[in-house]
């Protein structure tokens, strides 16, 4: 593949990976991905901002062949997808240094064997002349590794902004022109990787709210002409605010659980309080993670096995969990056969949520009348603590 000119002296070069369905081996890649690096050619002296993915080493090489001088590789996160081809790139540019945040030189010695005298470090705000180009590197931690820092070009306002803002999109754009599917794809890559680091990701957007940026590029998915689309949109998902909405993951055996689930369902959607479902057999996990950035409260459905929840059941408390999911409110519902602890069990999986805990509803067998009074109750309260959560969010939103 060829590679891309940007701007003068400022080119795309990578690999698209349109066939990978799965990224470290837990998140789902509906849509493929890219890998995005960056050639600056200054007056003096050339840069290569991030490599590639092992496997597209060739490909990335490729693009370099005829490329005499590379004096810088810049490193703004040590991941593999991002370093790896930098072992074959500095092998190619012998007299190249390698450049990285303090917290980044380790990471990489220890990943990727580099020898300690190819590196150099540099500081939160320090700025390199390549000429008619200056670079400024800027840490923005957490986002999503502690190493991690983006790159700015002071003359054309661009910043390499690596995994922040990225999305994992194989297509033939350069440029996001579908903001739609780009919206969604970045969306799901934030909730998969960003939503952990809501606090840390704010302060990263104060931190480059002081630069003018004219373009962002990321080093997955397309590159950003109107970077105020993705900085808008990063503002609302790393926000606290939650909606009127009630994500529901659930597993049945039998079928009295997703009965219970349905009707739960209809009960809050005649309340006027959105619902999604999903079936833990079946689902998408990328687009339960996206709920959860918006979701004001989860209800896990359940039956109990042998004395707790179901497996895949844990799986999404556990998940909801890593990902520190924003809900405030969280229920149960499901059934059981002679007894257990599944409430009690999915509580104790959910450390890191700073969630209340609503009165579950557990019914033996199949649910009857009484059953479905005690899910209305449920979707009664559910409403009345949206209603709260909402005008309190609205109070909190600047006018």
């Amino acid at each position: 593949m060829k590679t891309r000119e940007i701007t003068n002296g400022v080119n795309w070069l990578g690999a698209i990976d349109w066939d990978r369905r799965l990224f470290d081996s837990l998140i789902p890649l509906p849509d493929g991905t890219s890998y995005n690096a960056y050639l600056i050619e200054g007056s003096e002296k050339t840069a290569l901002i991030d490599t590639v993915d092992p496997p597209m080493t060739d490909t990335l090489m490729g693009q370099l062949e005829d490329v005499l001088r590379i004096d810088y590789v810049i490193s703004n996160h040590a991941e593999a997808d991002h370093s790896g081809a930098i072992p074959a790139v500095l092998a190619k540019y012998p007299d190249a240094k390698l450049l990285c945040s303090k917290p980044a030189k380790a990471i990489l010695i220890e990943s990727l064997a580099i020898s300690e005298d190819r590196m150099r470090v540099v500081e939160d705000g320090e700025r390199l002349s390549l000429g008619d180009k200056n670079l400024q590197f800027i840490y923005t931690p957490w986002v999503h590794w502690p190493e991690t820092m983006v790159t700015y070009l002071e003359e054309n306002a661009i910043l390499f902004s690596c995994d922040f803002f990225g999305s994992h999109i194989a297509g033939s754009d350069l440029y996001a022109t579908d903001e739609g599917r780009v919206y969604e794809a970045a969306k799901r890559y934030f909730a998969e990787i960003m939503l952990p680091f809501r606090a840390q990701i704010r302060k990263n957007l104060e931190k480059l709210s002081t630069y003018d940026i004219s373009m962002i590029a990321p080093s997955h998915g397309p590159i950003y002409q109107r970077p105020k689309f993705i900085v808008d949109a990063y503002d609302k998902w790393a926000s606290d605010r939650v909606k009127n909405l009630v994500v529901v993951p659930y597993v049945s055996m039998h079928g009295s659980t997703r009965k219970m689930v349905e009707y739960l369902a209809s009960s809050l959607m005649e309340r006027g309080v959105a619902v999604q479902q999903f079936d833990l057999t079946t689902t998408d996990i990328g687009k339960l993670a996206m709920a959860l950035v918006d979701a004001a409260t989860i209800v896990i459905g359940t039956p109990t096995v042998l004395g707790g929840p179901h497996p895949t059941a844990a799986y999404a408390a556990l998940l909801a969990n890593a990902l520190r999911a924003k809900a405030k409110f969280l229920s149960v519902v499901g059934s059981y056969g002679w007894g257990g602890k599944s409430v009690e069990t999915l509580a104790g999986m959910i450390p890191k949520l700073k969630v209340e805990v609503l009165n579950p509803v557990l019914c033996k067998g199949a649910p009857n009348e009484e059953t479905r009074r005690a899910l209305d109750a449920l979707s009664a309260e559910i409403e009345k603590r949206h209603a709260g959560e909402i005008v309190s969010n609205q109070s909190r939103v600047p006018a």
